[in-house]
Order: structure tokens, then sequence, then C-alpha cells
């Protein structure tokens, strides 16, 4: 991708999250919602993840709009064993339902080794990895999984048929911390094609198609992401519906492709399963054992032009400790939609650097 444009704003973290909590606050959300909401996206924004930071707060205001996120849910739980829990999310915003399965799943694991949390009829879920990391905190190796509408290629297609349905995947580590997978199955998240469309950056050759399914590198015309890997990418993303969406009771894909009723709706659901590494071994150990296979992958020969050899999630965290230190950088296109909010909704805990 082309060289970013100088920032428009650096922004410090806590006036970032009290903004966005009291945006979401403004529209009728519980204040502690909200203030989850808040943590989730400015998380993303710490970490590098900005496609799926603050510049998401303009699409749940119009999911809200739309009647798609449920700003008061009842949240209830349809279905429990000793290792499990399916909560119906009553299309609560993504970062509350997925906080509350990570949660369950970790209570779970305590109590029987291995936790599965999985959420039906949710909104965006935001980044992955920070439901992981949480766990990870905690001592779990954990998996979370999110399913969503059709608006990636299946491979071997011009149309979208399945979503970049996310994975993310972390365990405890030792003294680099915890290490954390979070990838799209696309070769992009579509929130970056988003973004680039927001900021009017060119995208590279192999991220999209056009509408018509043609090839593009036109941010403005780019709609449909690519599967990483090809038939990788799409298989996965459509074991991660079947996993998902059908174990949950709730698909999405098959009636959206179909022109049901509920196709063109934003719906999503979500899985997090949690495993207490301490129920099946020493966890010091465990954790030794990760820096012991990190020391042995960062001292092999580094391929040509690679200027130093990285663990998941190893930049994002050197992200975070910098932006929380620095500040966090929003392009123009992001602090001019910042700013619409606050002047919409009457907000006047913008932060001073928009």
């Amino acid at each position: 991708m082309s060289q970013a444009p100088p920032p428009a704003a650096i922004v410090g973290a806590d006036a970032l999250r009290r903004f966005t909590r009291d945006v979401f606050v403004r529209v009728g959300m519980p204040e502690a919602d909200a203030a989850v909401v808040a943590d989730v996206l400015v998380w993303a924004d710490l970490r590098g993840v900005d496609s799926h930071g603050v510049s998401r707060i303009t699409m749940y205001l119009r999911l809200i709009d739309d009647g798609d996120m449920n700003l008061t849910p009842s949240m209830r739980t349809r279905t429990e064993t000793s290792a499990s829990v399916l909560i119906d999310a009553n299309r609560a915003a993504g970062p509350i339902a997925m906080t509350a399965a990570t949660s369950a799943a970790i209570r779970k694991a305590r109590e029987a080794g291995v936790g599965l949390g999985l959420v039906r009829a949710t909104t965006h879920t935001a980044a992955l990895g920070y439901y992981t990391l949480m766990a990870a905190e905690e001592g779990m190796a954990t998996i979370a999984l999110a399913a969503s509408g059709p608006f990636m290629a299946y491979h071997g297609t011009r149309a979208a048929g399945v979503s970049t349905n996310p994975i993310s995947i972390a365990v405890p580590g030792g003294r680099h911390g915890p290490v954390v997978l979070d990838m799209a199955t696309g070769v992009v998240a579509r929130g970056k094609l988003v973004q680039a469309k927001k900021t009017g950056r060119p995208i590279p050759a192999g991220w999209a198609l056009d509408r018509d399914g043609n090839p593009t590198t036109d941010p403005q015309a780019a709609l449909i992401p690519l599967p990483v890997g090809g038939p990788k990418g799409s298989g996965l993303s459509l074991m991660i519906e079947l996993i998902t969406s059908l174990l949950a009771a709730n698909p999405i894909i098959a009636g959206a492709l179909e022109g049901g009723a509920d196709g063109a709706r934003h719906r999503q659901n979500g899985l997090v399963l949690a495993i207490d590494v301490g129920r099946f071994g020493d966890p010091d150990a465990f954790r030794s054992e990760v820096d012991r296979v990190i020391a042995a992958l960062k001292a092999l020969p580094q391929a040509p032009g690679a200027l130093e050899i990285l663990m998941p999630g190893e930049r994002g965290a050197r992200t975070l400790e910098q932006r929380t230190r620095e500040g966090i950088p929003l392009p123009r296109a992001i602090v001019d939609e910042l700013r619409g909010v606050a002047a919409r909704l009457g907000v006047t805990s913008l932060p001073s650097a928009l």
C-alpha cells in the first residue's frame, strides 16, 4: 500500500475512550456498556488495527439507526452445560456480547478445563484479539471466531459468497507476554477497504473486486475482498459459518444468498473457546516453552529483505506501547467523521486535538 499521509491529529487513548463512551451514552446505550464498546474500539487503534477502531463509530451509529443494533438488549442464556453456554445476544453491540461470552468461557474452563461461549445474534464483534488476549491473561489458551454476511468472494467465483470471517488464537506467554494471532480469512479485512475508501489511498492488486467482479486497485470501486490463499481462505470462512452460525441455530450465509427477507440485515454470531492451561500441566512450564519456541524461531536465518522475524501480535504490542505513550494518529477523514458525530449528537467531550 502507498505511504500514508501525515495524520491530521494525534489523540490520547483516554480522551478517545471518553469521547467514544459519551457518543454511545448519548444515543441511549447504558454507560457501562458504552464504556466496554469504547475500550474495545480504542484498543484496536492502540494496536494499529485502525480499521476496527474509532473509525467504526459511524458504522455502529448506522446500525443503531437501521434497527440492527439493540442499545438495551435482553441477553439471555439459551443453553448451558457444565462446559458451555449459548448466549442469545438480542442484537447487542458485538463487544458487549463477546466480552460476556469470553467471561463465560473462562468461568466454564476454570470448572471443567475447557469452556465454550457461543453467541447468537449479535452485531459487529470488533477486533477478536481483544477477547482472546483477555482470556490468555487469565491463563487460557483461546480461540475466537466470528461469522457474518456474504461480502467476500468464494474461491472460483466473481461474486460475494462468504464473509471475511475472522479467527483469533492466543496463548499465555512468558517474558514476551501472550502470543496473539488475529486475522481475517480475506487477503484483507473488509474494514481496511472501507478505511482506504475514506482516506483515498490506493489498494494493492489482489485485494478486491469491483461490483462487477473485476479486479481493481481503486479504493472507491473496491467492494468484494478476495480470500487469503484462494481456496484455503474461502474454505476456512465457510467452516466458521458452519461451526458458529449453524451451531447457534442462526444461519446467515444461505438465506442471504437466496435473497431471504433478513439477508440484507447486519447479523453476526460468535464463538469463544477457552482451555485452562493449568488443568493440563504446569502453567509456568507452558509459558517457558512458549518463550523457548519463540527464541528458536527468532534464531533462524533471515530471508533476503527481512528486517526481523516477528511473532503473531508482536507488531501490535509494540504499536500499543508507542501509541499509549505518544497518542493515536487519526487521518483527516476520520477526524472529520468524529467532528460530525460530535456536532450531530451534541457531545462536548470531543478531544481538543480534533
